[in-house]
């Protein structure tokens, strides 16, 4: 059976999909047809992996961000940035990075403190889990087990 057999009804009225993401080592993509699946089926394989990215890497990135400033707190985004990337194989914006730790701040999971840059003596912003962090955290890892 294929991917064309199981597609519902308007499935030729589905929007495209977004532009290919990145393949190969650390991707969550295959780069070729996985065993066993036509080239058709590895195509709709990267269609669904790239909409469920869409929908939960906002989610899954909370989870991450909260589990590493846990580990490794106090820390910059800077430093989170590569941690991220080492942990998923995601690279985010510095962008994207900095609006994810501010709406964990604002929700009052994280705490942000000013810490100075050695030698320039500019301060940089430092993140630590908050006593909230720690159980919404908690939350979330006992929900998963579920």
């Amino acid at each position: 059976m294929t991917r064309s057999d199981r597609a519902p009804e308007n499935a030729s009225r589905r929007t495209p999909p977004p532009a290919p993401m990145p393949s190969g080592p650390g991707s969550p993509v295959p780069s070729r047809p996985a065993p066993g699946l036509s080239e058709e089926d590895t195509a709709w394989v990267e269609e669904l992996t790239r909409s469920w990215l869409e929908v939960h890497k906002k989610s899954a990135t909370t989870l991450v961000l909260l589990r590493l400033v846990r580990d490794h707190g106090p820390v910059s985004a800077a430093q989170l940035a590569p941690l991220v990337e080492d942990a998923t194989g995601w690279g985010l914006s510095e962008r994207g990075l900095y609006r994810s730790l501010r709406r964990l701040a604002d929700a009052g999971a994280l705490e942000i403190s000013r810490a100075d840059v050695a030698r320039t003596g500019a301060k940089r912003q430092d993140f630590t889990l908050t006593a909230v962090g720690h159980h919404h955290l908690e939350g979330i890892e006992r929900a998963r087990l579920q």
